[in-house]
């Protein structure tokens, strides 16, 4: 097993990133202002979630969220995934996750080069190592930077056991072994299309991503041919 590294991902946001993460925060930056009023006059506690996620090749960083649930949750606990009617989630931190409105503070990780737009989604280090233990190939999909979206999460629901990561992971090594900008366009439509409504059926009659039974073939060929063909990779 690859030890996780410590520090910041070498890698650099590149500028039409950069340019489209500025795009995006001019509408953001007002609802992450109400979102956060709104926490903070309904819960105890503070109005950001600071949680160490583990980025490209295995390097941490802090991932910056609005925080849903109660504060200090995990203190009985420790580290575990949340579930479709978890009781630690506010009744404001349920609206702000049904629009994924919780997620916008990443912004600013893109913007620092620890995250893309488009990529797998980032696990927290406790969690992670754990999965690697269990799953094979795990640790490949930490070949590209995660993102705030990503071909897993506009087709399947949140993590909540080994077989829902099994299944995420097969998408995730699909994405980094045809990462291009041309699937990364059709997946951030896909996920605007989600955010306002539309469902995956509908729109990727049009958008034609990557699902099923192509996904899974993939994926068995990983298995059995050895490790994904990297030859290709974000900049």
């Amino acid at each position: 097993m690859v030890p996780i590294q410590e520090g910041p991902a070498p890698s650099r946001t590149t500028i039409p990133e950069t340019v489209l993460t500025l795009l995006l925060l001019i509408p953001a930056v007002p609802v992450i202002v109400v979102a956060a009023i709104l926490v903070k006059l309904t819960s105890r506690g503070p109005v950001f979630y600071l949680q160490k996620r583990v980025g490209q090749n295995g390097r941490t960083y802090i991932l910056y969220k609005i925080r849903t649930m109660i504060h200090d949750c995990e203190r009985h606990t420790g580290p575990r995934w949340a579930t479709a009617h978890d009781p630690r989630i506010t009744r404001v931190g349920r609206w702000l996750r049904r629009f994924h409105i919780d997620e916008l503070p990443q912004l600013w990780n893109v913007l620092r080069g620890e995250m893309s737009l488009v990529g797998p989604r980032p696990e927290r280090p406790e969690i992670a190592e754990h999965l690697e233990r269990l799953i094979p190939r795990y640790r490949e999909r930490l070949a590209v930077r995660p993102g705030l979206t990503g071909l897993a999460q506009v087709q399947l629901p949140p993590d909540c056991d080994l077989a829902s990561v099994r299944a995420k992971l097969a998408y995730d090594l699909y994405y980094v072994q045809h990462v291009s900008w041309w699937l990364d366009l059709r997946i951030l439509l896909c996920t605007g299309c989600l955010l306002l409504g539309v469902p995956f059926t509908f729109s990727n009659r049009w958008l034609k991503l990557p699902n099923g039974n192509c996904v899974e073939q993939a994926y068995q060929g990983v298995l059995r041919n050895g490790k994904v063909d990297l030859t290709i990779q974000v900049s």
